[in-house]
């Protein structure tokens, strides 16, 4: 846990479909492929893969010309390649572009990110494919890219950095009596506590109840005297009347 970082210094896809990085087993079928997967990087791209710039996202409408106008305020431009398909010739939505300077570079990525272009916010980071060790792209069930937090679960780049593990305390089975025997003792302990407190509970009680019924004795005694004396005075007020 000591070596965990919020993005992917290596490509592993079991720990990209995962949130924290920390998953032992493939949870899906795209990691799995992910994990069979033998990928080789594309030799027929060229450039200098720690100058180029990856973007996303992009609006198919959005031109080589348009990309040029953006990412040339950040500086000088090598090459821009838009990716196409081969068979339609249409954008497939990501470009890669190449800058002449590795300033340009870092600023093009720390600004750039979230830009609207065309209507599109799009997506900005380094080019992984030739950099990260063990990439595998997204059609063969790699990538950091991913919409749910369920299923194919994509995390460790810059768009969805790993979420730090919450590390949970361990915790011992031993508390009920499988432990050890200051454990055990405190349990027959505190029942011989609990039964000490029930005794001396019945004993109180036992001498409270004769102060009770002498109490509950002189109430009535009390009471039968007071009814007396109210019928003798009320035989005196029918002796007055008369």
């Amino acid at each position: 846990m000591n070596d965990w970082a919020p993005i992917a210094k290596e490509y592993d896809p079991l720990k990209a479909g995962s949130i924290d990085g920390t998953d032992e087993e493939p949870h899906d079928r795209a990691i799995w492929r992910a994990m069979l997967a033998r990928y080789v990087p594309n030799k027929g791209v060229t450039g200098d893969p720690h100058l180029t710039l990856f973007v996303a996202r992009l609006n198919l409408q959005t031109t080589e010309e348009k990309l040029k106008e953006v990412f040339s305020r950040y500086g000088d431009i090598r090459k821009i390649r838009l990716v196409r398909d081969l068979v339609t010739g249409f954008s497939k939505g990501y470009a890669f572009i190449e800058y002449k300077e590795e300033r340009a570079l870092l600023k093009a990525h720390r600004d750039a990110n979230r830009l609207v272009i065309d209507q599109r916010e799009i997506f900005v980071d380094f080019e992984l494919e030739r950099t990260l060790k063990g990439w595998i792209p997204r059609r063969l069930g790699g990538g950091f890219g991913g919409k749910k937090e369920s299923g194919q679960l994509r995390f460790g780049g810059r768009d969805r950095p790993f979420r730090k593990p919450i590390n949970l305390p361990n915790m011992k089975n031993d508390f009920y009596g499988e432990g050890s025997a200051e454990k055990r003792n405190w349990s027959r302990e505190g029942t011989r506590d609990w039964r000490t407190r029930d005794r001396d509970h019945e004993r109180s009680r036992d001498k409270r109840w004769p102060e009770r019924e002498r109490l509950s004795a002189w109430g009535e005694s009390e009471r039968e005297r007071d009814s007396k004396e109210e019928r003798s005075r009320g035989r005196e007020r029918k002796d007055r009347d008369r």
